[in-house]
């Protein structure tokens, strides 16, 4: 992706930032640890997660390309308490705190645009706790490959959906908050009734509105009380 002046973000990180390379599976931060600065993402996938006294992992998040890492601990100061894991190979740029902070600051479009896509991130951060939270074990896997179709979906040939991110049935276990095993066997009721399949080595989404259904009957079945 060039550099220019129509990509504020990347003009920042192309004059202040280092191109730093990680090899997939490279744990980038961990728990505790001070980060050099903030990684603007170009190419790859980043995972956030974090590991329970007994050892159980939950992930949060999955970074993309165009994703700001480590700008809640830039902004907010507070003490790094999760692990950051890539699951390609990950190519961006680093750019310093400070410079990186006040650069923002300047640019308010750039603010602008960021605080946004956080907002959107967040409501989708809601819904999916709130399927996670209230569904039985069949659409918490439902909400995890709609959640997934829909950040990382590509459309393929006749209505299907490429999720264009590497998954294990152990990642889709962390998201979803359940066994590894549990996971598989929701994973492969979802293959024998077709709505799911896999190309190679990417999940493909072949009924999109019977994942969203599968949700929707959840979230109905226990009503929230307010």
């Amino acid at each position: 992706m060039p550099l220019s002046e129509k990509d504020p973000d990347l003009n920042f990180f192309g004059r202040f930032g280092k191109i730093i390379t990680y090899k997939k599976g490279e744990v980038i931060l961990r728990p505790s640890e001070n980060p050099t600065g903030i990684l603007y993402i170009k190419k790859g996938l980043v995972r956030l997660y974090s590991v329970s006294s007994s050892g159980q992992e939950i992930t949060f998040n999955i970074y993309k390309p165009g994703s700001y890492l480590l700008m809640m601990w830039a902004l907010s100061e507070v003490e790094n308490n999760y692990f950051f894991e890539t699951l390609t190979e990950v190519k961006g740029l680093m750019a310093p705190k400070d410079e990186a902070v006040e650069f923002l600051k300047n640019q308010p479009e750039l603010l602008y645009r960021l605080t946004k896509r956080t907002m959107i991130g967040l409501e989708g951060i809601v819904q999916t706790s709130q399927a996670l939270l209230f569904g039985n074990v069949h659409s918490k896997i439902a909400t995890v490959f709609l959640m997934l179709a829909r950040r990382f979906g590509k459309k393929g040939r006749n209505g299907q959906i490429v999720i264009s991110a590497p998954l294990t049935h152990r990642l889709i276990a962390t998201l979803a908050g359940l066994t590894r095993e549990t996971a598989s066997l929701e994973i492969e009721k979802l293959e024998e009734e077709k709505v799911i399949s896999r190309r190679k080595y990417l999940y493909v989404v072949n009924k999109l509105k019977k994942l969203e259904s599968e949700i929707d009957i959840a979230t109905q079945e226990t009503p929230v009380s307010i």
